[in-house]
């Protein structure tokens, strides 16, 4: 039996007052809070084994580089990308927008001949397909619409449901003989929808295309497989994980990563350089990690990603969609509408809501007041908000710190906002 009573505790952040009310953190989506675990390990590897990676002869150095590998193995492990040969699938990244764009950016870069050969299968051109959904951040969405406009290629999307689930029941008109790339959200960041990815994922490969998943809402929450799910690409940041800000990873399919031509030049992913012809460039992940990697924050990830897993998935998952259920209560006050399913099925605890006739900037405000955190805005996903005919909205997140008791103050809270500012 799982105590969160006792897993709250480890968070210190939490442990205050927010304008004279204790400090209810309902904004996980956006960023997680930190346990006393990855806070301490990433503080301890600054104080005792501080290295570059991957260079240098000397102990701390070594030492460093260790670390850095055997973080890389469990967060490896965290989403089910160990390989049984030990081959590397996991590359560390700036974050999850960084790991985005450097798919972009490489397949741009296969686009115009890079990578030779084995390159040709990520290159577009006029004629080709890439496809998203309109329920993608804005990390998706950009850097994939910018690929087209780079090579000429067609941007297309698929639909959203009524309620902001993406669509499956027309994925043959979408996804088409000309589609080279899919690129889909997990979990909508402003609806909490889990996406029915398989049918998605089967027709992506029916026509030969490359399936990219952006994992940031369903890592830190739900059990995933990156193998089970037989994604090609997967990318994720480390904050949203309780991990330090950063860093993030991608995952792609050894056979992919290792026909993939780099994004990113300089130090340490190249293993000859010339002055007079074509440099050779290392292995992958190597060949995707340019510079000075942020070894600490790795390492600390590393640590979040087995606190997560001696927790269990599971548990966390259950945890939350027990928050969830309190959370969609908001969706009984009048005046108030959910952004997203209603039910508590295939969703997360993340709750996206409109207040009739009042601002949701006053909306965040008059819920700072109580000492709650939410989130105020269009969450980097303004065609969501559009499909719902609004600009932007509230959003209160669930992470494995807050309680039942959390979600009703929010609830408690909300029923007084029409009333304060005359609109009932």
């Amino acid at each position: 039996m799982v105590d969160f009573k006792e897993i709250r505790a480890q968070f210190p952040i939490l442990d205050q007052e927010i304008h004279g009310h204790p400090l209810v953190y309902l904004d996980s989506a956006a960023t997680s809070q930190k346990p006393n675990a990855v806070i301490d390990a990433e503080a301890n590897f600054y104080r005792t084994i501080n290295a570059g990676v991957h260079r240098g002869a000397h102990e701390l150095a070594a030492r460093s580089t260790v670390a850095f590998e055997e973080a890389r193995a469990k967060v490896a492990k965290l989403v089910g990308a160990n390989t049984a040969e030990g081959e590397e699938e996991v590359v560390v990244t700036g974050g999850a927008t960084a790991g985005l764009n450097l798919l972009a950016t490489a397949f741009g870069n296969a686009s115009l001949g890079r990578g030779g050969a084995a390159a040709k299968r990520f290159a577009l051109q006029p004629g080709d397909e890439i496809v998203v959904s309109k329920a993608e951040h804005h990390s998706v969405l950009l850097p994939f619409q910018e690929l087209a406009y780079r090579t000429g290629a067609t941007f297309k999307w698929i639909d959203l449901t009524e309620n902001g689930r993406v669509r499956t029941d027309n994925l043959d008109e979408v996804i088409t003989e000309r589609t080279k790339v899919v690129a889909v959200t997990h979990v909508g960041n402003t609806t909490g929808a889990i996406t029915n990815i398989a049918p998605i994922i089967k027709r992506a490969h029916e026509v030969g295309s490359i399936f990219i998943l952006d994992a940031c809402q369903s890592v830190p929450h739900l059990k995933v497989d990156f193998h089970a799910l037989d994604v090609d690409f997967a990318a994720w940041s480390a904050h949203k994980m309780y991990g330090p800000t950063g860093v993030g990873f991608l995952y792609g399919k050894r056979e992919l990563l290792e026909a993939l031509p780099p994004a990113n030049f300089g130090g340490s992913m190249v293993e000859l350089a010339y002055m007079d012809h074509e440099a050779q460039y290392m292995a992958p992940p190597a060949r995707f990690e340019a510079g000075t990697q942020p070894v600490a924050q790795v390492v600390a990830a590393g640590v979040a990603a087995e606190w997560m897993m001696n927790i269990g998935l599971e548990n966390i998952e259950a945890h939350e969609k027990t928050i969830a259920a309190e959370l969609l209560k908001l969706g009984d006050i009048e005046g108030i509408r959910i952004l997203g399913p209603r039910e508590n099925v295939d969703r997360i605890g993340t709750v996206a809501f409109d207040v009739a006739g009042v601002h949701p900037h006053d909306v965040g405000q008059f819920i700072d007041a109580q000492g709650i955190a939410i989130r105020v805005g269009h969450h980097c996903a303004q065609p969501v908000h559009r499909h719902f005919g609004l600009y932007a909205s509230n959003r209160a997140s669930s992470g494995v710190y807050d309680s039942v008791e959390d979600a009703q103050a929010l609830v408690e809270t909300a029923k007084g906002i029409r009333k304060f500012f005359g609109v009932e």
